[in-house]
């Protein structure tokens, strides 16, 4: 089913998120407390007075004498109501959005986003005190999450020479997990150790594995293989597959095939090509790059000994997303899909990246920095938005990522991809590749820029405040464990493009491996529904969605992003209350033309700017053909758009009517000649429902003086629309691609439907639930089929 965390931070999945706050609290002991020095807001004991008073009969009726006389009674009664709302708010929503339910309340408090102030100089050391491996060290780490008890990958994985397993558990972890050979740390000897990330770490996530990675650099890693408890290394060797060794006699000396930088526009490249699969795209690849399926034109070559970052391919079931596992298969069958095992490994340059996942990857000492695993996304894109993060990072210390030929083989269990769990992949991780490649920063040493950037994929929405200060968490405790800052190295970004000669160009032709299991033919091209989506995207791909939710946005405003944000550029949500967990910002219905402007101002590169009321459905895949030079508004509709005399009708008709010649008589002369002649009378009142219309840049500038002579008068938005419609162009000049929309002035009937895929646009519509949107997605999913694997 679609989204069942309604409450989850979807910020990162939204363009233009608002910051969010930290995660709750893992338990803590307080040894640990005392090891961090830091405080937290006292816990009762069981003992304490407040649990054992007793209620007596009060002595008087005056509520003062009362109050004063039973304090800790009324006391005592307040924490037992909230105690029984928490126990509600988790056994109804589950551990982690029980827990965003008590953290939206709190975030009331502070709505600011704060740059954290952390004295590098001043950073105390962490020592393992508390567990029974204090004294172990070893240099070769596997890092693994469980839930269940040990499969038989992972006593494969066990049985590896040279490598330590240590496993993660959370709150789905049986009690009495163990497995010789492995090092296992349960939530109580996770909170026992002393780190600061802990109370950033949801109960039930792998992103808990972040105490792993901090436990291994403290018992001395060097290298950590990041892994997945159903993968099985090939040969059950991973020096075989990775470079392990980057110095030393045991390195391999050695250049590496690199992909070319001579495009400069690229800025992300699908790996499974360069292995055989070209009709298989990795989780985290934006889709409108999933129809670049064409082989490398020419390679370059890079030395080795910098790749920090090692990224495995996967046989069986590689990593990929949600709409390829739906849409590629012909049933129930599972997925075995192989990869050229003799295609060589394939380095990224700068400017130039790939996804990256937590199960299948090396990480060399020297980018330790970038395994941290982000908390207030969602569990499918806290990997992919730290590789992109990671990668972008690692070129400012010279570093680059490589990408191996299969080195796991993974079991397909045939469960369903939780569509929802990756929703902050599929709005906004194309925007990320393209802010991180732009990003800069002038800070000196790289732990500094990491915080900056993390700061500023914040206030660009990629993630919340949350994360900003899980950040400065993660670095302070990588240095409390002994953590040695790399040297930043100058960006080869910033350097002219070097010119690849012919004699620098290195040809790979890559195999083309047989794709039976994909349950359809293999044509050269990707399916019809991602190719339509592909074009869809093409076309809006710069166009901003500003939606105005009536209806709760609690319920609704994740779906609307995940439907309407795979083909626009962003999506902005407006409502009477704002929600800065669901990224909402707040305005009113009757003046909400006055808002746009701030929204113009944040995107000066999109090339239009669509308005759309939650109570109207858009249907994209009838739009492509429109004019997005032109202006777009109902005037073709009659029941949208209408002439009202002032004569006969309410004063606030006339009043409006008043406003609006006011306004008028002030107009330079070309808005006002173009008004006039529009409107062909001074005793009437042009009124439109304005529930959806679209304003093209170069319309912008007119739009804003038009607001600017409106000024503080209150003119409503259905008045105030047309008007400036009226004013900008002539009717005659707007695009009519609205005009056959389907417009009822009331909802049908619950028996019946008056949705049509044939009409650009219908109205009216009602989305108040989850229940609702999947509906819709089910009767929408005739003019984009792709849609029906969101439900």
């Amino acid at each position: 089913m679609l989204v069942q965390e309604r409450a989850a931070a979807a910020a990162a999945a939204a363009a233009a998120a608002s910051a969010g706050e930290a995660a709750p609290n893992s338990p803590k002991s307080p040894k640990s407390k005392a090891a961090t020095g830091r405080t937290s807001l006292p816990t009762l004991h069981p003992n304490h007075p407040l649990h054992n008073h007793r209620f007596s009969q009060s002595k008087s009726l005056d509520f003062s004498t009362w109050f004063s006389d039973n304090f800790y009674k009324a006391t005592a009664f307040l924490l037992l109501i909230a105690a029984v709302t928490v126990f509600f708010c988790l056994r109804n929503y589950g551990y982690d959005a029980g827990f965003n339910c008590l953290q939206s309340q709190a975030k009331s408090l502070d709505k600011t986003l704060h740059f954290p102030h952390v004295d590098w100089n001043h950073i105390p050391g962490i020592a393992d005190t508390s567990s029974p491996y204090a004294n172990f060290r070893s240099e070769k780490w596997v890092v693994v999450s469980v839930s269940d008890y040990p499969k038989d990958s992972l006593k494969k994985l066990v049985k590896i020479k040279g490598w330590q397993v240590l496993t993660i558990g959370n709150s789905k972890t049986p009690s009495d997990w163990a497995l010789k050979g492995a090092i296992y740390l349960s939530l109580e000897q996770q909170a026992s150790l002393g780190y600061r990330v802990v109370d950033y770490l949801p109960y039930n996530s792998y992103v808990r594995k972040s105490v792993g990675y901090l436990f291994a650099i403290q018992h001395g890693a060097k290298k950590i293989f990041d892994a997945d408890d159903r993968a099985e290394v090939i040969g059950d060797d991973l020096g075989k597959h990775f470079d392990v060794e980057l110095v030393g006699e045991s390195a391999r000396q050695e250049t590496i095939l690199q992909y070319s930088h001579d495009n400069v526009n690229r800025t992300v490249v699908n790996p499974y090509i360069h292995f055989g699969q070209r009709s298989v795209w990795p989780r985290g690849l934006p889709l409108e790059n999933v129809g670049e399926i064409g082989h490398e034109e020419f390679y370059t070559q890079v030395f080795g000994g910098r790749q920090f970052i090692q990224q495995g391919i996967s046989n069986g079931l590689p990593d990929v997303d949600s709409v390829f596992y739906f849409t590629r298969k012909s049933g129930l069958e599972a997925f075995d899909i192989r990869f050229d095992e003799h295609a060589p490994k394939v380095a990224l340059p700068q400017g130039l990246m790939v996804p990256l996942n937590s199960f299948n990857t090396v990480y060399h000492s020297s980018a330790f920095w970038a395994l941290m695993l982000p908390v207030s996304v969602s569990t499918m894109a806290s990997d992919v938005l730290r590789g992109y993060w990671g990668q972008r990072l690692l070129w400012e210390i010279g570093g680059y990522v490589v990408v191996y030929p299969p080195t796991v083989h993974r079991y397909d269990r045939i469960e369903a991809y939780p569509f929802s769990e990756e929703k902050d992949l599929h709005v906004n991780v194309g925007r990320l590749i393209k802010f991180l490649v732009a990003w800069r920063s002038g800070k000196h040493r790289i732990f500094e820029k990491i915080l900056d950037l993390s700061f500023a994929m914040a206030e660009e929405g990629f993630w919340t405040e949350q994360d900003v200060k899980f950040t400065a968490a993660w670095l302070q405790d990588l240095l409390a464990v002994g953590y040695q800052q790399p040297r930043l190295m100058s960006l080869e970004l910033d350097r002219p493009r070097a010119t690849i000669g012919h004699g620098d160009r290195k040809e790979f032709i890559p195999g083309k491996l047989p794709s039976v299991h994909l349950g359809v033919e293999e044509t050269g091209t990707v399916i019809s529904e991602i190719s339509n989506l592909i074009r869809w995207r093409k076309n809006f791909g710069n166009v901003v969605l500003i939606m105005f939710c009536n209806g709760p946005v609690e319920r609704t405003a994740l779906e609307w992003r995940l439907l309407y944000g795979r083909i626009f550029k962003t999506v902005i949500i407006l409502s009477k209350q704002k929600n800065e967990d669901l990224a909402v910002e707040e305005g009113n219905l009757e003046k909400i033309y006055k808002l746009l402007p701030k929204i113009f101002d944040r995107f000066t590169s999109a090339e239009g700017f669509l308005f759309l009321q939650d109570d109207t459905i858009l249907n994209y895949w009838n739009l492509p053909q429109a004019d997005k030079t032109k202006l777009w508004i109902t005037d073709k509709v009659s029941k949208s758009w209408t002439t009202v005399s002032i004569n006969g009708n309410s004063d606030w008709f006339a009043k409006q009517a008043e406003m609006v010649t006011k306004v008028v008589s002030s107009m330079p002369v070309h808005f006002q000649v173009n008004y006039k002649e529009a409107t062909k009378g001074d005793q009437s009142l042009v009124i439109c429902s304005s529930e959806i219309f679209y304003i093209p840049r170069h319309f912008v500038a007119d739009f804003l003086d038009l607001l600017g002579l409106v000024g503080d008068l209150e003119i409503h938005h259905k008045v105030a629309i047309p008007m400036f419609f009226l004013s900008m162009d002539s009717p005659q000049n707007f695009d009519s691609v609205l005009g056959t929309m389907v417009y009822k002035k009331k909802p049908p009937p619950a028996n019946s439907t008056i949705y049509s895929a044939q009409a650009p646009a219908v109205h009216p519509w009602n989305v108040a639930s989850e229940q609702d949107f999947i509906k819709l997605i089910r009767i929408m999913a005739e003019g984009d089929p792709l849609l029906m694997e969101l439900v």
